[in-house]
C-alpha cells in the first residue's frame, strides 16, 4: 500500500533522500555537516599508525602491538562508567569531553618521541573512544526523531566512510617515512578535524541534551546494567551485537589482512585495493540500500546481512586455492566489496534498534552496552584469528566465520525478532481506509 511521506512530492512506498533532509530537524543537519571533516582526519592517520610508530619513531614491532592494544582495552574498561555518566550529566557534555581528549591525544601523539609519551597519547584516545560512541549515539537519538533514525545512521555511515576514504588517499600522498614532519602534520590534521564538531556543541547545539530529566516519579531509582540487561530484547540484542562484531568488523580489520597475506599471498598493494573497494561500495550503495530496507523488519535485514557476510568470507577462503596470483587479489577485493554490502545493511539497523528500545533516562547505558558488546569482540577476535591462521588452520578459521555468520542470522530471526514489537523492529504502521495508522 502506498503512503505519502512528509516532505515528499508524491505518493511513494519508500521515502527519498530529499524527504529525509526535509524532515530532519536543523540540529540533525548540523551534525551531518561535520561528519566528513571529522572522519577525514581519521582517514589521514588510520592506515599509517604501525608505520609511524615502528618505522618513523623506531619502536619495536612487539612494543607497537602493545601500544595499539591500549586504546581498545581502555575503551572497553571505560565504556560502562561512561554510559552511566551520559545518563547523569547528559550526552552533549560527555561527547564534548571525548572530542577534547581526541584533540589532545592526537596532538601529543604527533610529538611522541618516547614510548611513555605514545602510551599517554593512546590512553587519552582510548578514554575518548570508550565514551564517544555511546555519547554520540545518545546525542543523535536526542536530536533525530525515531522515524528518521535508521536513515540518519545510514547517511551518517556513508559520510563517515567518504571522509575516511578521502583522508586515506591524501595521507598516502603526504607521508614520507624519511620525514617525521609529514607524520606530525597528519596527526595534527586529525586533531584539528574534531574542532568543527566542538564548535557545534559549544554553539548552535549547546541547548541539546544538556542534562537529562531525572524525575524520580517516572524514572524510579538508579538503574544498573544488570537491570537493563533484564529488560525485553536487550540481552538478545547485545549477544547479536557481539557475534556480528566477532565475525564482522573485528575480522575485517585483523583476520582478513592476516589471512590474505599468509594464505592468499596477496601484496600490500592488493590489500590497499581491497579496503579502497570496501569504502567505494559503501559510499555508492548505502543511500540506495537505505531506501530498499525502509519499512522492512530490521531482524530480517540483519539475517540477509549475515548470509552476505558468509559469502564474503568464502571469497576470502578461496584465495588459498589461487595463492600468489592476480586471482587471489581479485578475490580479496571481492571479499571486502561483498562485506561492504553487508555493512550497508547493518549500520542503519542496530543503532536504530538500540535507541528505539532505550527510554530517554537510560539511553547512555543502552548505547554503552551496545558499544561494549562490539568492543569485547574486537578484543577477543584478533588472538583467535592469529592463532588459527598462525597454526595453518585457515580452513577452520573460514569455517568458523561462515558458521558464525549463519548463527548471527539465526539469532536475529529466531531469538530477537519474537521479543520486538513490529514498530521497534522497523515496520511502518499501515494506514487504514480512514487514514489512521495501524500496525
Amino acid at each position: 500500500m502506498s503512503t505519502s511521506t512528509p516532505g515528499s512530492t508524491g505518493t511513494t512506498d519508500r521515502p527519498t533522500l530529499a524527504s529525509f533532509w526535509h524532515d530532519l530537524p536543523r540540529e540533525g543537519r548540523l551534525l551531518l555537516s561535520v561528519v566528513v571533516l571529522e572522519f577525514f582526519g581519521t582517514g589521514l592517520v588510520l592506515p599509517f599508525q604501525v608505520v609511524y610508530l615502528n618505522e618513523v619513531r623506531g619502536f619495536a614491532l612487539a612494543d607497537v602491538g602493545l601500544l595499539l592494544a591500549v586504546p581498545p582495552l581502555i575503551g572497553f574498561l571505560i565504556v560502562g562508567p561512561g554510559g552511566a555518566l551520559i545518563d547523569r550529566i547528559g550526552a552533549r557534555r560527555v561527547l564534548l569531553a571525548s572530542l577534547l581528549l581526541l584533540v589532545a591525544g592526537n596532538a601529543l601523539l604527533a610529538f611522541a618521541s618516547t614510548m611513555l609519551l605514545a602510551g599517554v597519547a593512546l590512553t587519552l584516545n582510548g578514554v575518548a573512544f570508550g565514551v564517544s560512541w555511546p555519547a554520540s549515539q545518545s546525542f543523535i537519538a536526542a536530536v533525530v526523531p525515531a522515524a528518521l533514525r535508521q536513515r540518519y545512521f545510514g547517511v551518517n555511515f556513508t559520510l563517515l566512510n567518504l571522509g575516511i576514504g578521502i583522508g586515506g588517499i591524501l595521507g598516502g600522498v603526504l607521508v614520507d617515512v624519511e620525514q617525521v614532519s609529514t607524520f606530525q602534520a597528519i596527526y595534527l590534521g586529525d586533531a584539528a578535524s574534531y574542532l568543527p564538531a566542538i564548535v557545534l556543541l559549544l554553539g548552535p547545539l549547546r541547548h541539546v541534551a544538556g542534562r537529562p530529566d531525572h524525575d524520580t516519579a517516572t524514572t524510579g531509582p538508579s538503574v544498573g546494567y544488570l537491570v537493563v540487561l533484564r529488560r525485553p530484547a536487550v540481552a538478545s540484542l547485545m549477544v547479536l551485537g557481539f557475534v556480528s562484531s566477532f565475525v564482522g568488523y573485528s575480522q575485517l580489520n585483523a583476520g582478513m589482512p592476516a589471512y590474505a597475506r599468509a594464505v592468499g599471498e596477496v601484496s600490500t598493494q592488493g590489500l590497499g585495493l581491497a579496503f579502497g573497494a570496501n569504502t567505494l561500495v559503501i559510499v555508492v550503495l548505502q543511500l540506495f540500500v537505505l531506501q530498499r530496507i525502509e519499512g522492512l523488519r530490521r531482524t530480517r535485514v540483519m539475517a540477509v546481512m549475515a548470509v552476505i557476510w558468509s559469502l564474503a568470507w568464502l571469497c576470502l577462503g578461496a584465495t588459498g586455492l589461487v595463492a600468489g596470483t592476480v586471482a587471489a587479489t581479485v578475490l580479496v577485493a571481492a571479499c571486502a566489496s561483498v562485506f561492504a554490502l553487508g555493512e550497508t545493511l547493518l549500520q542503519p539497523t542496530i543503532p536504530a534498534l538500540v535507541n528505539d528500545l532505550a527510554p530517554d533516562h537510560l539511553r547512555g547505558r543502552y548505547n554503552a552496552l551496545s558499544s561494549a558488546s562490539f568492543q569485547a569482540a574486537a578484543v577477543i577476535a584478533p588472538p583467535v584469528s592469529g592463532f588459527l591462521i598462525g597454526h595453518a588452520l585457515g580452513e577452520v578459521y573460514i569455517g568458523l566465520l561462515v558458521v558464525g555468520c549463519l548463527l548471527c542470522g539465526a539469532l536475529a530471526v529466531l531469538r530477537l525478532e519474537p521479543q520486538l514489537d513490529p514498530v521497534t523492529n522497523g515496520v511502518r504502521p499501515r494506514p487504514d481506509r480512514s487514514g489512521a495508522a495501524v500496525d
